[in-house]
């Protein structure tokens, strides 16, 4: 195979036995996750907490200092995409699958289900319910992926190493970033970019399949998943085979336009004034209690405690599980553009947009839920975006709209994916072989089913928080490693020189 590494080989073999285990013992891996998934969540819920939350200031203070104004790249290089594009592409790589698939349920669950705070059906609770799903599609997941993309777009463009994690750990190991200890580190990257990137597909094939059982009564089943899979892996690996300036970059403008439709009907046909006030009260709320949802674990109430490791922790194991997938990817389509630029753009940008979509969808959720026209909170979460478009009119036509942003969603995570697997399993290569790509988009799709199979979204939530762990630990050394590179750059230069010398910086990229 041209240019794959000793990282994709050992990758493919350990993603191999897991794949079989899914499909011989599926009882077995739906054990051995679960239970392995209950201890770290008792043991290291807090971990996940804490380290989320140092990514989080270390972007504040890049945006803030005068290092922000150091460019990812040489002083001559220029963006390869324009703005709209490349939030377009970090958008839709980054978080585009789960708007869709939690952006009503979510909101709704936490009013009329299982509240974070105990205030359920309450008017509190609406702005309970809103202020913590801004909360774990905020800033925090995007402070996860910024960090990782940080350290290695400014290594690999403005230091020359391979676009490789283990190449942003040199200040830190010196030559053993090229020896056994970094082939290490990349083949945890590529087994967690396997799992975070799976995972999502799962969720895009339940819900495709959510809503065609609810339009159409199709059986919702895994021989029909299956199906699911085949068609959208025949789309992606089409896709994947234009390259990241065709494939990757016409179906990220497709899918924002295609939500941007989506969400105009809904806001349009839904309780648009309530939404909009929604939003305002709920971003207030938000920034008020910021540190405290960031450090919340009620270590004294085990019904709090049990919804913080259901949805928080979990959020916080999916960003860090998918960090390596997107943060590469990022990173790749981030070259010219300064720090500060980066991490405005990378941190908010995404993060407004996903507080306006889940205040749109979940309002209308919740209005619908109170209207008494359907019980969405009794619907399961992949059918419940189809339930609340089924108020509205035309919503034949909005609903399978909806199913297709799903798909193009789920082909633009999955052909990000293969792209970027194949970057790290041929040394960083930033045009991987055609092959590699065949065969990494193969075993996504491979190791969603199998991951179904052995026990649906519980076997996929469980997977995920896993896989998060272990690499963690590696993020959070990147970060590290980062700020020594950083403010040794900043010593040699000095904060004078770094703005006489990137002073151009300041004005806007095209």
């Amino acid at each position: 195979m041209k240019n794959a590494s000793v990282v994709f080989y050992t990758s493919l073999a350990i993603m191999s036995i897991l794949v079989l285990m899914g499909v011989l013992m599926p009882a077995s891996l739906e054990s051995i996750t679960s239970s392995t998934q209950s201890f770290i969540i008792s043991s290291f819920g807090w971990y996940y907490l804490a380290i989320v939350s140092v990514f989080v200031v270390v972007c504040i203070y890049l945006l803030v200092s005068p290092i922000g104004k150091i460019k990812l790249g040489k002083q001559e290089d220029k963006p390869e995409f324009s703005r709209p594009t490349w939030v377009a592409m970090l958008f839709s790589a980054g978080i585009g699958i789960g708007l869709i698939f939690y952006g009503t349920f979510e909101p709704l669950s936490h009013y009329a289900i299982n509240s974070p705070t105990g205030e359920l059906g309450t008017n509190q609770g609406i702005q309970d319910a809103m202020r913590f799903t801004f909360f774990h599609y905020g800033i925090h997941p995007w402070a996860v992926y910024g960090s990782l993309a940080l350290a290695l777009a400014y290594f690999s463009y403005r230091k020359g190493e391979l676009t490789l994690i283990s190449k942003t750990l040199r200040p830190l190991i010196g030559k053993h970033a090229d020896g056994s200890i970094g082939k290490a580190i990349d083949i945890i990257a590529v087994i967690s970019t396997i799992m975070g990137v799976s995972t999502s597909l799962g969720f895009g094939a339940v819900q495709i399949n959510g809503g065609l059982s609810y339009l159409f009564g199709t059986p919702s089943n895994i021989t029909t998943q299956t199906v699911i899979v085949f068609v959208v892996t025949v789309l992606f690996m089409v896709s994947a085979l234009t390259g990241i300036g065709k494939g990757i970059k016409i179906l990220s403008n497709l899918n924002m336009g295609l939500s941007f439709f989506l969400f105009l009907f809904v806001f349009a046909f839904g309780a648009t004034l309530f939404t909009l006030n929604l939003f305002m009260d709920t971003l207030g709320s938000y920034l008020q209690n910021l540190i405290n949802m960031s450090f919340r674990m009620a270590p004294r109430n085990e019904e709090a405690r049990s919804w913080i490791n259901t949805w928080t922790i979990f959020y916080w194991a999916w960003w860090i599980a998918w960090a390596p997938f997107v943060g590469v990817f990022i990173a790749r389509v981030s070259r010219g553009r300064t720090i500060r630029e980066f991490v405005v753009y990378v941190l908010l940008a995404p993060s407004l947009i996903s507080f306006i979509w889940f205040t749109t969808f979940g309002g209308a959720a919740i209005t619908t839920e109170l209207s008494g026209l359907v019980s969405i909170s009794s619907l399961s979460p992949e059918e419940s975006l189809f339930g609340v478009l089924e108020t509205y009119p035309l919503s034949m036509v909005s609903s399978i709209l909806a199913i297709l942003i799903i798909v193009t969603f789920f082909v633009t995570s999955a052909d990000s994916g293969t792209f970027v697997l194949g970057m790290m399993t041929t040394n960083g290569s930033l045009d991987p072989g055609r092959g590699i790509k065949v065969i990494w988009g193969i075993y996504l799709s491979i190791t969603a089913l199998a991951l179904l199979y052995s026990g649906g979204l519980l076997a996929l939530q469980n997977t995920m928080i896993i896989a998060a762990l272990p690499f963690s630990i590696i993020m959070g050394f990147m970060v590290i490693s980062l700020m020594k590179a950083l403010k040794q750059e900043a010593k040699e230069l000095g904060i004078g020189q770094i703005k006489n010398i990137n002073k151009t910086d300041d004005k806007p990229s095209k």
